[in-house]
């Protein structure tokens, strides 16, 4: 085994050990040279898989192999360091033997090495995104990576992320991009009319039923299936998702025929979905079959390199829109929307941008003034006059 690089742990009562690797006979010898010092010892065979595992469990140490068959390396290295803080990382060559004096000498490593072999390659911006920090790099690298597959993706994040917009963006770069991609608010539609809207129904199926409808799911047949607040998806109807995703087929409401659907399925979440299912509040089942592929997008906060460049992007679309030349930012409107909180995240700064667009009227600059934060104290002047003229009108 060469070039492992280990970063320290940095404190916690986990202490199992997670080996990551598609080589079945390295997890076997990996297992066998740990000599007991970490309890239990688990196996994943590729980095969604370990994900997932990282996610339902405690661990003190991965051994994460340098070949994986999904994600790079790197890449991943560089997720569990941001998600499971607590977590050492070994880099282990499948390909070389498996020592405990190595694994020992590995451990004791400088973190400083961590960064050896990391990949630095810059990647473009998805399609309809905005952003090149480097939480977005990480979300543009793998959303790359994962495209051109058919493996169901779970796109986690704060409201006003852009969690749509990834959804989107795998649907455009993937070879399904020709078809159809259909995309259900789970917490928008009433528990009774959902079976309906996802599964469809023949005429009489139920009483206002005059007439046949085929479900969200059927109408992607061929493309992408975009379930958003995937959380809020009651618990009985999780149990009817579960056996699609492991069947593809669909039973419309008041027939007993099945029929064969092909549909990429892309799901949402704003909420710990890993935690719900551990409480019992989500199916583990199903949130492992959703999970085969996790993907988070960072808050606003955690990207505020992009947020000017996204400030710009939507008042040049506004005044596009409105055939007017587009304002600048003033140097005082800069840092104020750099200073900002941003707790609605990207479409918090969008509507703001909106308003701004709308308060400047004719003039070139976006002043202080033209910047409106509805739960901020104090507001600004004239959004202030505005909004009591508004209310008193």
């Amino acid at each position: 085994m060469s070039a492992m690089t280990a970063f320290p742990l940095t404190g916690g009562s986990a202490h199992g050990a997670l080996i990551a690797s598609p080589n079945s006979a390295m997890r076997e010898r990996a297992s066998q040279n740990l000599n007991g010092r970490w309890r239990p010892v688990q196996h994943a065979v590729s980095g969604a898989d370990a994900l997932v595992k990282l996610e339902t469990g405690e661990w003190q140490i991965l051994f994460l192999d340098r070949r994986l068959p999904d994600l790079d390396s790197a890449e991943l290295m560089a997720m569990v360091q941001r998600r499971f803080p607590g977590i050492q990382v070994v880099l282990l060559d499948s390909d070389a033997a498996f020592r405990e004096d190595e694994t020992d000498a590995t451990v004791k490593k400088d973190p400083d090495t961590a960064a050896a072999g990391v990949d630095e390659r810059e990647y473009g911006p998805l399609p309809g995104m905005i952003g090149r920090s480097e939480a977005m790099q990480r979300v543009y690298r793998l959303a790359q990576l994962v495209a051109p597959r058919s493996t169901t993706v779970l796109v986690m994040g704060p409201t006003g992320s852009g969690k749509e917009l990834v959804a989107r963006a795998l649907h455009e770069l993937s070879p399904r991009a020709d078809k159809a991609f259909v995309a259900v608010n789970c917490a928008a539609i009433p528990e009774a009319l959902l079976e309906s809207e996802l599964f469809g129904h023949a005429r009489g199926a139920f009483t206002g039923a005059v007439q046949a409808q085929v479900g969200r799911i059927p109408a992607a047949h061929g493309g992408t299936l975009f379930l958003d607040e995937i959380s809020e998806l009651p618990f009985g109807m999780q149990a009817k998702l579960l056996r699609f995703l492991e069947q593809k087929e669909v039973q419309r409401l008041g027939t007993a025929e099945t029929t064969r659907v092909d549909v990429r399925v892309i799901a949402a979440s704003n909420v710990d979905l890993a935690g719900r299912a551990g409480r019992g509040e989500f199916r583990e089942d199903l949130f492992y079959r959703l999970s085969a592929f996790p993907l988070e997008l960072p808050p606003l906060t955690e990207r505020r390199v992009d947020i000017i460049p996204l400030a710009e992007h939507f008042l040049a679309c506004m005044a596009a829109a409105m055939s007017a030349p587009c304002p600048r930012l003033s140097g005082e409107a800069v840092r104020i929307l750099e200073a900002h909180p941003w707790k609605g995240n990207v479409r918090e700064l969008q509507h703001v941008m909106e308003r701004a667009s709308i308060l400047v009227e004719d003039a070139d600059t976006v002043l202080s003034e033209h910047l409106y934060f509805p739960f901020q104290q104090t507001l600004f002047p004239t959004a202030r006059t505005l909004s009591c003229a508004s209310r008193a009108s």
